[in-house]
């Protein structure tokens, strides 16, 4: 057994567009999968990427702020062929204001996309693996703010913090049924969602001074712990957190 080869695997990668999500779907397919990508915009990039590593590449446009977008995701994975065995859940939104100001529209619109619809995702997903008796793999992607308060983003620190939960919760109901549910905190990232952050001069170099390793990561500083969750070197790992930060939870 080779411990990080993934060859024969096919994985579900959510919001495989850009940032983190299309560095962890070339990942994926360099160490050997097929990959499914879902999203709301084109994922022509991740496709190109995907097969320069010469592996399948199948795209699903979803809402997934929508519940219902999970059994629409499995159908049309399943239609195209893919069997799937990995699921990388990564889509996520961010809205900022202080708590005060916050509204009820920005708190629905988090908690749906970051942490409901990733739930029913993972039951899908589940079920569909559990009736064919087939192990399986579940990454979620969760945040800095799964261990920390974080301001100016109350929805998006209690998505995250419900979503360390429910990796532990599905981790512990699901081990002895051959699915591996495990999640990635990345530290500081350069995205589309970090992007106001890094905008801001004395934000950013505040967060700067904090990350041991003195730099923001990159969307690729994600690959390697997420084949080490998706391939068999993880097989008896259930229910962690693995910060990719820098260090800045060590400081």
């Amino acid at each position: 057994m080779t411990l990080f080869d993934l060859s024969g695997r096919t994985a579900i990668v959510t919001g495989a567009n850009t940032g983190i999500g299309r560095a962890i779907a070339a990942g994926l397919a360099g160490a050997g999968a097929d990959i499914v990508g879902v999203g709301r915009s084109a994922m022509t990039g991740t496709e190109a990427d995907v097969a320069a590593a010469g592996r399948r590449f199948t795209a699903i446009h979803a809402d997934l702020s929508r519940a219902e977008s999970a059994g629409k995701v499995m159908a049309e994975a399943a239609a195209a062929g893919a069997v799937a065995d990995i699921l990388v859940n990564n889509a996520g939104i961010i809205r900022r204001a202080d708590a005060l100001d916050f509204t009820e529209e920005d708190w629905d619109a988090v908690l749906d996309t970051n942490l409901k619809s990733v739930f029913f995702l993972c039951q899908a997903f589940a079920r569909a693996a559990i009736t064919a008796g087939r192990p399986a793999k579940i990454i979620n992607i969760a945040s800095l703010l799964s261990f920390q308060g974080g301001i100016r983003v109350p929805s998006y620190t209690a998505a995250k913090s419900g979503l360390a939960g429910l990796t532990k919760l599905l981790a512990n109901e699901w081990a002895a049924r051959g699915i591996n549910v495990n999640a990635i905190a990345p530290g500081y990232v350069e995205t589309n969602n970090t992007t106001a952050l890094r905008a801001d001069a004395e934000r950013n170099a505040d967060i700067l001074k904090r990350i041991p390793a003195g730099r923001w990561a990159r969307p690729d500083d994600m690959v390697g712990a997420a084949i080490f969750l998706a391939a068999p070197a993880a097989d008896y790992v259930h229910g962690t957190i693995l910060p990719v930060d820098g260090g800045w939870l060590a400081r």
